[in-house]
């Protein structure tokens, strides 16, 4: 029915809806439903806001009654509008075969009955996304373009924003990361003044989001998360976007060092993405979780984390790899990592691997495969043209030149590094950096400047919560100041246990292993020195920085 008499459930539900009173709406409106059958467009709203609310099976079948009122009225736009809907939900949650399924009838109804133009533009985003998922961009791109010059010859604010977040999305898989961003920043212009519909606000947060954490934009993520977490906290009945924007904010608190932050807003994430059904982004909430317990020396609790994320279909590297390091598992470490870098074939991905590779394959001592990863990882930087590219890049030149023995040019790409981790307000990631300045100073014989910049990396870590021997796990130890550094992280931590006068039994207690463990640590120390005992490796660690 079309009409309500005033006072009636499906007035209200109409009222509650365009009030956005979603859960109210919600309920008013299946109150009229249960009495007599909703006309297509009230349908529509019932599907609107249950999808809001994050009722994702109410909200499907709510579509799909809403497409056969539609049809049976013959409201050609409501049908067509219905099935674009539908193809966008489905997709979103996986299920591409009925994604398929209905985007292919809402193409057949468009051409048997002749539909406008902007039933045409609205039914060719589906398009688009299957080529988009399917590695096509340029051919996402033109459609997506076509889209937007519809939507403003017919000033549809919706489908022009959909077609900024599309064709910004193709254009970043495309390799033009500055125009991708452009048309992100015009699509969320209108999401922030209010010009789209609640649920295009979501999605496109969401999706933009999500691309700019993908090619490193920390800085543009930080700034719509934050504004996601304006919308989220004065709409508090959505729900569906309140998990993506919780396990965002985990990661940028992460970078920022707030830690114990990162962690909550990690676990607040999961409890709503745990469903049911579980949404895609759950994994990703405990890889998150799994980075600080590691860089905290948590390396059990992050191990435990690291294989929920991939029970839960999040692949555990490059994290997994530098705990395996930072346990001093060498071999593991290169083994994981060369194989997830072997498999990776676009550049973002391998952006994302290579500064671990770096890391593991310096520590381990293989300088040269190092180099390789560390010239990949600046070319991409230099392509893409962000500031956390560009210290990670830095960074593992940095690393590189130092294993070497070039500490002189290892200065200036690490300085490079420490500057843009500071403008990042990433403390971390700088006191590592540190840690390596203090060790090329070392090497060129500024050893008052050295001490300067190793206190402050200790500093940091320390108000990090982070005891300095963590500098080792990033593979920082692992790198020396003349040439590679022939020792394991967990090495190089007895090893400077034993320069302290620690016996293996106080060894052992400190780093919670057996005197057995230690010992055979010991003998490996003084084999790969090649050093005759306990004194003269006590000399070396001093030597060479280690203590």
């Amino acid at each position: 029915m079309s009409d309500a008499a005033p006072g009636s459930a499906l007035a209200r539900g109409r009222l509650a809806f365009d009030m956005q009173q979603w859960a109210e709406a919600y309920e008013l409106l299946r109150e009229s439903e249960a009495h007599q059958p909703l006309a297509g467009a009230d349908l529509h709203r019932l599907a609107m806001a249950a999808a809001l609310l994050g009722h994702d099976r109410e909200r499907i079948e709510a579509w799909e009654r809403a497409y056969h009122a539609f049809l049976t009225a013959g409201e050609l736009t409501g049908a067509l509008r219905t099935t674009f809907w539908l193809s966008v939900a489905l997709m979103s949650s996986g299920e591409v075969a009925r994604a398929s399924g209905w985007f292919s009838r809402g193409q057949r109804l468009l051409e048997a009955e002749h539909g406008s133009e902007h039933e045409r533009a609205y039914l060719a985003i589906p398009a688009a996304l299957q080529r988009l998922n399917g590695g096509d961009a340029q051919a996402a791109m033109a459609i997506f373009d076509d889209v937007g010059s519809v939507a403003l010859r017919i000033h549809d604010r919706d489908l022009e924003t959909f077609s900024r977040l599309g064709g910004g999305q193709s254009r970043v898989l495309a390799g033009d990361v500055a125009g991708g961003m452009a048309l992100f920043d015009e699509a969320m212009l209108a999401v922030t003044t209010a010009e789209v519909s609640p649920l295009v606000v979501g999605i496109v947060y969401c999706g933009v989001i999500e691309m700019c954490e993908r090619v490193f934009e920390v800085q543009r993520a930080q700034e719509w998360t934050t504004a996601l977490q304006r919308w989220c906290d004065a709409h508090a009945e959505v729900v569906p976007f309140r998990g993506q924007c919780s396990a965002f904010r985990s990661q940028i608190l992460r970078l920022h060092g707030a830690w114990p932050d990162a962690i909550a807003e990690a676990r607040r994430a999961q409890e709503i993405l745990a469903g049911p059904p579980p949404h895609p982004a759950l994994g990703s909430t405990f890889y998150y979780q799994g980075e600080v317990l590691r860089l905290r020396g948590q390396l059990a609790e992050a191990e435990v984390a690291y294989r929920e994320a991939s029970r839960w279909g999040r692949p555990p590297e490059p994290g997994l790899a530098l705990l395996r390091l930072a346990e001093g598992r060498t071999d593991a470490a290169q083994a994981s990592i060369r194989r997830v870098l072997g498999e990776a074939e676009d550049p973002l991905t391998r952006a994302r691997l290579l500064p671990a590779f770096v890391a593991i394959l310096v520590a381990a001592g293989h300088v040269e495969e190092a180099q390789g990863g560390a010239d990949e990882l600046a070319a991409i930087a230099e392509q893409l043209g962000v500031s956390l590219l560009r210290a990670l890049a830095a960074q593992s030149v940095g690393r590189v030149l130092l294993a070497r023995g070039r500490p002189d040019a290892a200065l200036l790409a690490l300085r490079r590094a420490a500057s843009d981790w500071i403008a990042l307000e990433a403390p971390y990631e700088a006191a590592c950096t540190r840690a390596l300045i203090a060790r090329a100073c070392r090497a060129v014989g500024d050893a008052d400047t050295a001490d300067l910049e190793l206190d402050a990396a200790r500093w940091a870590l320390e108000r990090l919560g982070v005891d300095p021997t963590g500098l080792e796990i990033e593979g920082v130890a692992g790198t020396g100041t003349t040439a590679a550094m022939p020792l394991t992280p967990r090495e190089v931590e007895v090893v400077r246990l034993v320069a302290a006068g620690r016996t293996n039994r106080e060894i052992a207690t400190a780093l919670v292993i057996s005197e057995k463990t230690v010992a055979r640590h010991v003998s490996n120390i003084l084999a790969k020195l090649e050093l005759p005992s306990r004194a003269a490796a006590t000399a070396y660690a001093y030597e060479h920085g280690i203590v």
